[in-house]
């Protein structure tokens, strides 16, 4: 038997979390059966996703946190994996998992850096992708506006209508990320939200309008954008993270919906999985963008599963740019 670590919720949150609603708690793990591989963890994800889950009875009490999570295999009884294959799953939060191989990916990153496949090359790269291009229904130079501009799914949002060409606006919460955007990733305007008022903010960033709104945000940002939006515009909703710490996921009140009626905007929601059909195109797609240095990345890592519960906080105040990891010894 081999004693390991893992990260529980232990009571459920009331707007935003503290590590008092988590514990880390020491397991034994034994040898793997027969058609079992024994997994050690190497890099944790954490995403703005998880954050319902805690509250909506999704995530169970007293029980590992689900979460992407990359390993290695390092015992196998199991005909689809040998010991040293790197592994993609979603059972992270834990130092060591014990699998029948379900939900298991065997992983080959290439020359690439692994941790892409939790973020750019992985589901908040596919988010984006498909978010802007499918259910956003972008087009070569259009006008684009992306909130939480900075985040792991928003940075690359912005990153593709650049690629295409588009005139593109990105909102973030700090100077350090809004120096980020505009100085490397070369967007045309940016917008620190935490500064005087967004709603003038925008209008003067966006003259010409916004013909695709992506929206991360929800709450002020939806109600700033509304009256910016072209006709026939489109706003993909891909989160709401501003309401994601208050009771039932309220946000604040958005008073602009009437824009809509005239303008005949279309607002649409979508979930990761309706794009998984696409993955193939994607990947090529990223990758190349990666390797041609269109498409760059950032990565904020944690040492150790103690401070899984802290990076998973430090989402709701702002304390990544780009991807947030945890990363294990």
């Amino acid at each position: 038997m081999t004693t390991q670590r893992e990260v529980h919720l232990i009571e459920r949150p009331e707007g935003l979390p503290s590590e008092d609603h988590f514990s880390i708690v020491e397991t034994e793990v034994g040898d793997p059966a027969e058609g079992e591989i024994l997994i050690k963890n190497t890099w944790m994800s954490v995403d703005p996703a998880m954050r319902p889950r805690l509250s909506n009875n999704q995530q169970p009490l007293n029980a590992p946190m689900w979460a992407g999570a990359i390993g290695e295999v390092v015992a196998s009884r199991h005909p689809d994996f040998k010991e040293g294959d790197s592994v993609q799953h979603q059972q992270g939060f834990r130092e060591l998992l014990l699998s029948d191989g379900e939900g298991i990916n065997v992983l080959d990153p290439g020359d690439l850096p692994a941790t892409l496949y939790l973020h750019v090359l992985g589901g908040t790269g596919l988010t984006a992708y498909g978010g802007l291009l499918v259910t956003g229904e972008l087009k070569d130079g259009e006008r684009v506006f992306v909130s939480a501009a900075a985040g792991a799914v928003g940075s690359v949002a912005v990153q593709i209508a650049r690629i295409r060409d588009c005139y593109t606006i990105g909102s973030a919460g700090s100077n350090t990320k809004c120096d980020w955007l505009k100085n490397e990733l070369g967007l045309d305007a940016v917008i620190n939200y935490r500064e005087g008022s967004l709603r003038k903010n925008l209008k003067e960033a966006a003259p010409d309008g916004i013909d695709v709104y992506f929206d991360n945000v929800g709450g002020e940002h939806l109600d700033a954008a509304l009256p910016r939006m072209n006709p026939l515009g489109r706003i993909p909703i891909c989160g709401m993270i501003s309401a994601y710490n208050t009771p039932g996921a309220r946000s604040a009140g958005v008073t602009t919906l009437s824009n809509m009626i005239y303008n005949r905007i279309t607002m649409k929601g979508f979930v990761v999985y309706e794009f998984n059909e696409m993955r193939e195109q994607f990947l090529s797609d990223m990758i190349g963008w990666i390797k041609d240095g269109r498409m760059q990345y950032r990565e904020t890592i944690l040492d150790g599963i103690d401070n899984a519960p802290k990076a998973l906080i430090g989402l709701f105040t702002g304390e990544n740019i780009g991807k947030m990891l945890v990363k294990l010894a």
